[in-house]
């Protein structure tokens, strides 16, 4: 593992790369704040999916879908290093325990925090569910923008990647698959 003065100078390199007078007062602390920000930014890696979602409660019986919506995230590209950010629906139904809500959101932060690819975070929080809760079927939608399509590339400003990961009765059955995105799609008028 590198040691943090190792990271900070590692930035300073990369400055240097960019500019001449790494010296200069407005870059002098650049690479602390970087390694601080990606202290922040990178949080994922410290924490475990399972104790994430070990907080449920008794069902008592509930056996519709479950769907916490439009859960904000940013998340940083694994090939350019750019950011992305979006929203995610996150779904499950419930076999006997149900899990905090907060925690749905905290799981998609989890792997969001990470370097990362869309359909991987997609995926990886489906499959989170899938395997700690048990439930009868679990589907995330993820809609995001990437940084790097809108600030080099083809620089395309409103394009949206929407990614999905099905499981269960929402993979197996065109009924429960439909009323889950129906209730995604359905906006407060």
């Amino acid at each position: 593992m590198i040691e943090r003065k190792e990271a900070e100078e590692a930035v300073r390199t990369l400055l240097g790369y960019l500019e001449s007078d790494v010296h200069r007062e407005g870059l002098e602390n650049t690479p602390k704040r970087v390694i601080d920000s990606f202290d922040e930014i990178f949080s994922g890696y410290g924490k475990n999916p399972s104790e994430v979602l070990d907080s449920t409660f008794n069902a008592e019986g509930y056996d519709g879908i479950v769907l916490l919506k439009d859960i904000e995230f940013h998340s940083t590209c694994e090939h350019h290093l750019q950011p992305f950010r979006g929203r995610a629906h996150v779904a499950y139904i419930p076999t006997q325990r149900i899990v905090g809500i907060s925690k749905l959101a905290r799981i998609v932060d989890l792997h969001a925090k990470r370097l990362q690819n869309q359909e991987r975070i997609t995926k990886s929080v489906v499959d989170d569910i899938v395997e700690n809760l048990n439930p009868l079927g679990a589907g995330v939608v993820i809609e995001a923008s990437h940084g790097c399509m809108q600030c080099r590339g083809v620089s395309k400003q409103n394009a949206v990647m929407t990614t999905s990961a099905m499981r269960g009765v929402f993979f197996d059955k065109a009924e429960a698959r439909s009323e889950l995105l129906q209730l995604i799609r359905s906006r407060d008028q």
